[in-house]
């Protein structure tokens, strides 16, 4: 391919990062990405569009910027088509239902790592995330050696 597009239209000027970005949205307004797709990478966009893979972040972190896609650790950027729900960390997940559950009064203690592992299928890291995010949002506080507990509001721990 080269730096024209589909319709002959060269990139042109020193801010081509827009312009990718607006080629790259029509691609997925018109179904050539449809939601759920993968985009190509970096290196491909750059290759076609015959600039460096910086421009081409530039005009992805646009795109992202506007929900019409989410970067993927390990996978890549995914068109989301710009619909409300978002692609959420397996982490935020957990996080989020214990978040709940605790706002609801509906948990007495913190569950130990290993039942919080088998009850989401996640690693132990995954799980010790979600517990820092809860951590840091003041839900719960660990204690050296004897595991985490719900805070409730008197404490000052």
């Amino acid at each position: 391919m080269s730096n024209a597009d589909e319709n002959g239209s060269w990139l042109t000027g020193n801010r081509v990062y827009p312009q990718i970005a607006a080629r790259l949205r029509t691609r997925i307004s018109t179904g050539v990405y449809p939601v759920d797709s993968l985009l190509p990478s970096e290196a491909e966009l750059g290759r076609e569009f015959r600039v460096a893979r910086n421009t081409v972040r530039r005009g992805l972190a646009i795109l992202e910027s506007e929900g019409l896609i989410v970067t993927v650790p390990s996978k890549g950027r995914v068109v989301t088509g710009g619909r409300d729900e978002s692609t959420s960390y397996r982490y935020e997940v957990i996080a989020g239902e214990l978040r709940d559950a605790i706002k609801r009064g509906e948990l007495a203690e913190v569950p130990s790592e290993l039942t919080l592992r088998r009850r989401y299928s996640a690693s132990r890291n995954t799980v010790r995330r979600a517990l820092a995010v809860l951590e840091q949002e003041g839900l719960i506080h660990a204690l050296q050696g004897r595991g985490r507990f719900i805070r409730l509001k008197s404490d000052d721990q």
